[in-house]
């Protein structure tokens, strides 16, 4: 009977050894994919700071004046004026696209009156902004005078009221 003990035994140890080595080696081969995962993780942050300062270089003030410059026959680049600033619910959509509108007789009422002082402010903030440059420059003030006349004063739509950042909507997504 002892005999057939330390055969159990021993058996009991060979598989005891084989499935410590099968956990060793599992252990090799996770430890592996770990330094071979910080290497991608080093690489990619060296990219990252590597693209930081491509852009950085590539966007840098004196750099953007000079080709603005040297093409500018070409690009007729205008500066943006704070009118042509909106948010991404008031750009154009597909008519397929628009959402239907839930509104209330209070709120076009209130959105009515709110456009009607807002195109009055605008409009007097026009007007002072070309008395302004008459006083400066007064051969060029008829000439701004009639291309006032000429043009439409351009009226920013009305945002409402004050949105969160993460609540912007753009209307193309239907959640």
């Amino acid at each position: 009977m002892l005999k057939t003990f330390d055969l159990v035994l021993i058996g009991v140890m060979t598989a005891t050894a084989a499935v410590t080595y099968t956990i060793k080696h599992r252990a090799e081969l996770k430890l592996e994919e770990v330094h071979r995962l910080e290497a991608e993780i080093k690489l990619e942050k060296d990219t990252i700071d590597l693209l930081k300062a491509d852009w950085a270089l590539q966007s840098q003030p004196n750099r953007l004046e000079r080709l603005v410059r040297a093409y500018n026959d070409e690009l007729k680049l205008q500066p943006t004026e704070s009118t042509a600033l909106v948010h991404a619910k008031e750009l154009p959509m597909l008519k397929s696209e628009v959402p239907v509108p839930d509104v209330t007789e209070a709120k076009v009422s209130a959105k009515s009156a709110t456009e009607a002082s807002a195109k009055g402010a605008t409009v007097a903030s026009a007007k002072s902004a070309i008395e302004a440059s008459a006083k400066r420059a007064p051969d060029t003030a008829k000439g701004a005078q009639a291309t006032a006349k000429a043009q439409p004063v351009p009226m920013p739509a009305p945002r409402g009221e004050a949105e969160d950042a993460d609540q912007i909507e753009t209307g193309s997504v239907e959640e």
